[in-house]
């Protein structure tokens, strides 16, 4: 196999582009306590050789963990209607999701050594998920107040999903489910 880039610049890249996740527009791919690295693009459509008025293609293309990638990701999107049209507003958020969907399936490890994010106003925050198994509904729900929580059966929770100890987005979905 031919190198076409060195190792050192190789590395610069991959930390560049992990800068994009945590600090700059692909901010809507990040995902604390996983490094992922990306860009984000936005083009404007041409048409019969005249740029069209508010009609874009939006892309995030990600990897992770930034480090060492396992998983390439490339999303574009033609003409999204009822959004900002900008790679970071609506390609990266999608590759969250399928990068989330990722971490389980190749067994990536939490990795405390990725960049943190810098909160900016809108942007969401983030929590870490505790983990409630063994207590009562009642009680997990106190604990999962910045989720939404949905559960099945009664009683104590003996599982819940996603697992504790991972960062998500406050408001995003947790699953519990409590014996019968």
């Amino acid at each position: 196999m031919r190198k076409v880039i060195s190792e050192t610049t190789s590395e610069k890249v991959r930390y560049a582009l992990e800068s994009v996740v945590a600090n700059g527009t692909g901010h809507n791919a990040y995902i604390a306590g996983y490094r992922v690295g990306g860009k984000t693009g936005t083009a404007q459509k041409v048409e019969d050789g005249k740029y069209l008025v508010g009609n874009y293609i939006t892309s995030f293309i990600g990897f992770m963990p930034a480090d060492d990638p396992e998983i390439v990701i490339y999303i574009a999107v033609d003409n999204a209607k009822g959004v900002s049209q900008y790679g970071g507003t609506v390609a990266a958020p999608l590759a969250r999701n399928f990068l989330l969907s990722a971490i389980p399936i190749l067994g990536l490890e939490y990795d405390e050594e990725g960049m943190d994010k810098e909160y900016v106003y809108p942007d969401k925050k983030y929590y870490t998920i505790p983990d409630v198994s063994g207590l009562e509904l009642k009680d997990a729900l106190k604990q999962l107040k910045n989720f939404k929580v949905e559960y099945e059966g009664e009683g104590k929770v003996i599982e819940q999903s996603p697992k504790a100890g991972i960062d998500i987005y406050e408001g995003e979905t947790i699953r519990l489910y409590l014996s019968e």
